[in-house]
């Protein structure tokens, strides 16, 4: 059985990665209405890996005996800036989960609850990848600036991602 406590800061971070999922589509569909077809796919891909991560937290309340609430998702943004601002916007999201995931860490520790801080050493995992991921793109965008030829090839690369696949995560 899980405590009250981590019990609501678990159903907190189903919200996180839902909003997450509908933040990155909405960044999609922006990317999208501005022609950038391969950064659209590549943000689509993410928005259907958070909703991975939503369902993976989902499955472990229930399986440590917990009720799931589902909570208000509230309203990403619709306008997003440049291929930069996206980006930038992007990393700082990641960095805003990697502290949740952080304090869920800290959570399950102080309640000496092991099981949930195993299942939590993924996401840690998943996060710095995430946060290498975002920076990397954002370290493009400026090394790029304003070359339409640079923003072109690198559309081009970010379409390139494959889907994820719920078995691999």
């Amino acid at each position: 059985m899980i405590s009250d406590n981590m019990l609501e800061e678990l159903n907190k971070q189903v919200n996180e990665e839902l909003y997450s999922a509908y933040l990155y589509q909405a960044m999609s569909a922006y990317a999208n209405s501005k022609g950038y077809r391969g950064v659209a796919h590549w943000l689509d891909t993410q928005a259907q890996e958070e909703m991975i991560h939503a369902r993976k937290f989902y499955d472990y309340i229930l399986e440590r005996g917990g009720r799931v609430r589902l909570l208000g998702i509230k309203e990403p943004p619709v306008d997003f800036g440049t291929l930069l601002d996206i980006f930038e916007a992007a990393l700082a999201h990641e960095e805003h989960i990697t502290g949740r995931i952080n304090h869920l860490v800290n959570t399950a520790r102080e309640e000496r609850d092991h099981a949930t801080d195993n299942f939590l050493q993924w996401f840690v995992a998943e996060q710095v990848e995430e946060e290498s991921t975002a920076t990397g793109i954002v370290d493009q965008l400026k090394l790029i600036g304003d070359n339409m030829g640079g923003i072109f090839q690198l559309d081009r690369e970010l379409g390139t991602r494959p889907s994820p696949s719920t078995e691999s995560e």
